[in-house]
This record gives structure tokens, C-alpha cells and sequence, in this order.
């Protein structure tokens, strides 16, 4: 498994460790996946978190930035992985198709084990990000310690045919056209990807065996995701909920993206 590491180097002192981040990129045949660590410097990291980002979201995410400064003051010897799924960012496939973002996710969680040789992987994902990790766990072994998921897109079909797409573009990918849809960045949608979708219904998915690792965080304020498709399927899959009264999907306001790391780092005992 082949990686290119780039230079770009942040630095920031924080109680006299050098909290960083950089770049680095793994090629597999037919896969360039771009990623970003914090880290900090000179300490042998022994826990990872895996961050997957929502739908058109990227590795520079700010949310995830914020939840690694916040770990990495209180976990030295932690780590934190960011990466572009297919067709997010500058990642160079130019169409989503589901099964690569399991390819992408697969390969990520083996080389950040390999990689790092770290002794607990956890994984903190958003939105699309957490479908897809619910996905992936419900089909491979789940190499996580433990998982935490902040408004995770449950149905994802639809919240991106309802919450997501605007106007006739539904009808023009219906028909076969292809369609750059999203919010403030856009991800080429295809009608093969809302087949796969509906066909991976999670909730349609056991999840009891995993329940006690697993945290579900939800804003009432969600506009995105439904905030009681999270509370149902927690609910039947007797996995622990959270609500934060007044948050929005992206927990914008800095007091609820606080309260939801705190949760997330307790969850995960490293708070």
C-alpha cells in the first residue's frame, strides 16, 4: 500500500506539546485517498479516531478541527484522521458511488492501524459520514472501540432527495442525468447511487450486538436530518441518545459543537 506524505505544516503550543496536523495521501490500485492528521509532536500515538465527514464535506472540515484540538489537549498520545470520501474535496473521482465510499472507509481503517500501529481505533462521524460508518459495520467486522455519530443521516435516500436536492433535480436524475447537488459544495449525483441507497436501508439493519458502543448525538433543530429518525432507531436498536435542545444539523453554534465533543470524548474515555 503505497502513501505520499506532504509537508504542509501547521504548529500550535498547547501546554508545551506541539499540536499539528499534515497531509499525506494513500494510493491503492484505482483509489487516491486524501487525508489529514492531527497529531502531536513526538509522542507515539496509541488511539485514533477516524472522523468521516458528512455529504460534500472534506478532509480540512472545521468541525473535525475543532473536536482535534479539543482531543489532543487532553489525549497526548491521540490521534485524528480526516479524509476525503469519493468525489469530496480534491478527491479525483469525479462520480459518488456507494460502494467506493466502503472502499475508501475499509482502506482508511486498516492503514491507520498499520500505519500508526495505534492500540484502540474509534470513530467519530456526521450526517452522510455516519450512514456510511453504520453501513460498514453492519457488513465487516466493526474495528472500532467505540463510535460516536452526530446526526447521522439514518435514510439517507432521504434526506438527500427531500432535505438536500432542490428544485426538478430529482426528476432529471430520475431520468438519467447526472446532477452536481448540495449545499455550498456540490457532489455529482447519478441514479445508480439513489438505487444503492434505497437498497441499503440501515434501518432495516440489526445493531443491538453493537449498541453499547455506540453514541448517537441529535440536535432538535436539525433541518437536515429529522432528528426523530435518530431517536427511533436508537430507540430499536437500544443504542444511547442524546438530544441537544436548539442544535442545528451542523451544531453551529459554538456552545452545542462544545457540549457534543464533550459527550463524544467521554463516550470515547478521554475526556
Amino acid at each position: 500500500m503505497a502513501f505520499i506524505l506532504c509537508i504542509h505544516i501547521s504548529i500550535d503550543i498547547t501546554n508545551e506539546v506541539f499540536n499539528m496536523h499534515k497531509y499525506y495521501e494513500i494510493n491503492t490500485p484505482g483509489n487516491n485517498i486524501r487525508c489529514k492528521l492531527y497529531y502531536n509532536e513526538k509522542v507515539q500515538p496509541e488511539k485514533a479516531v477516524v472522523f468521516s465527514t458528512g455529504f460534500a464535506g472534506h478532509k480540512d472540515n472545521g468541525a473535525a478541527a475543532k473536536f482535534a484540538e479539543k482531543l489532543l489537549s487532553k489525549q497526548k498520545n491521540a490521534i485524528v484522521v480526516v479524509f476525503n470520501w469519493p468525489s469530496h474535496g480534491d478527491d479525483v473521482k469525479k462520480k459518488l458511488v456507494l460502494s467506493d465510499c466502503d472502499t475508501y472507509l475499509d482502506i482508511v481503517v486498516k492503514d491507520v492501524k498499520e500505519r500508526f500501529a495505534v492500540k484502540e481505533l474509534y470513530s467519530y462521524a456526521t450526517s452522510f459520514g455516519g450512514y456510511l460508518v453504520l453501513k460498514y459495520i453492519s457488513e465487516h467486522d466493526n474495528p472500532f472501540r467505540k463510535i460516536v455519530l452526530r446526526c447521522p443521516a439514518i435514510d439517507m435516500y432521504d434526506v438527500l432527495t427531500s432535505a438536500i436536492m432542490k428544485n426538478d433535480e430529482y426528476e432529471r436524475i430520475v431520468k438519467g442525468k447526472d446532477v452536481q447537488v448540495g449545499f455550498d459544495r456540490k457532489i455529482i449525483v447519478t441514479k445508480d447511487l439513489l438505487d444503492a441507497l434505497q437498497k441499503n436501508d440501515i434501518r432495516k439493519r440489526d445493531y443491538i450486538e453493537y449498541a453499547d458502543d455506540i453514541l448517537i448525538i441529535h440536535g432538535t433543530k436539525d433541518e437536515v436530518v429529522p432528528h426523530e429518525d435518530s431517536r427511533l432507531f436508537s430507540e430499536n436498536n437500544l443504542i444511547d441518545f442524546i438530544s441537544v435542545e436548539g442544535a442545528d444539523h451542523r451544531f453551529m453554534n459554538p456552545s452545542y459543537m462544545s457540549l457534543a465533543n464533550k459527550y463524544a470524548m467521554e463516550f470515547f474515555g478521554m475526556d
